[in-house]
């Protein structure tokens, strides 16, 4: 039997509230955890922590895919940049430790899923540069409606990429937007696979890595098209196999 691969999902710390605690916490939206767990993988969530010397090289060798998570504006500082008077305060315990275990994942080739601001961290990473507030440049605000309100609209990607090889023979998706912020310049090694018909990029991958997947909508929003877990999930299964020599299982009825 072919054991659940264990993918790994990045959090933040928030001040949380519960009964008479009233405490630092780590946060992740549980829709997340279901994305991994409906696709057929175990859920491990991985809060911002000081990434000495050989920590996040630890951490991505326990696991056989990541997930990248939404959340809080990537600092400007990172790509070079002052901040938008509408950028967020920087989180910069959560910037390290994402940088630091992406490109651990990257050098060991450990599938991975950028979500929203996941997407925008690979970009910064591989040196590029972002718009940090989309009203400017599109004149509304369609791409966060804000109160916690996704937009939803339908984005078509690449059919050639490796994205298009996950949505199939219906190379669309019902994307759930919340992103007032967007790719700019494209970071190296990366592949623009989507756009919206304003041309906000919607999805990128890494080209150097069998699995480097990462999009600016919310894909764990809709429960109903779980293709990009499915494909994180299969990817991870393939790793761990590569990585321990086990052969890949037979067909039920094979003999």
């Amino acid at each position: 039997m072919d054991p659940a691969p264990i993918i790994g999902i990045t959090s933040y710390l928030e001040q949380a509230r519960t009964g008479v605690w009233d405490v630092r916490a780590s946060f992740l939206p549980e829709v997340y955890l279901r994305g991994v767990t409906d696709a057929g993988g175990i859920a491990v969530v991985l809060p911002p922590q000081p990434v000495a010397p050989g920590v996040a090289e630890a951490i991505v060798g326990a696991l056989d895919g990541l997930v990248l998570s939404g959340g809080a504006d990537v600092d400007p500082a990172r790509y070079g940049q002052r901040p938008h008077e509408r950028t967020g305060a920087p989180r910069t315990d959560r910037d390290e430790f994402e940088a630091a275990v992406l490109q651990a994942a990257i050098d060991i080739e450990l599938p991975f899923l950028g979500i929203c601001r996941g997407a925008q961290v690979l970009n910064v990473e591989r040196g590029g540069t972002l718009t940090q507030h989309l009203p400017d440049l599109v004149g509304d605000d369609r791409y966060q409606l804000g109160a916690g309100r996704f937009n939803r609209i339908e984005v078509e990607v690449d059919p050639g990429s490796r994205i298009g090889g996950l949505f199939g023979d219906e190379p669309r998706a019902v994307a759930d937007l919340y992103h007032h912020q967007g790719i700019d310049r494209v970071g190296d090694g990366l592949t623009v696979t989507s756009r919206t018909a304003d041309g906000v990029i919607e999805s990128l991958e890494l080209d150097a890595v069998p699995f480097g997947i990462a999009v600016q909508w919310h894909p764990e929003e809709n429960a109903a098209d779980r293709r990009l877990f499915a494909g994180l999930v299969r990817a991870a299964r393939a790793h761990r196999r590569s990585r321990t020599g086990a052969p890949a299982p037979r067909a039920s009825g094979a003999s």
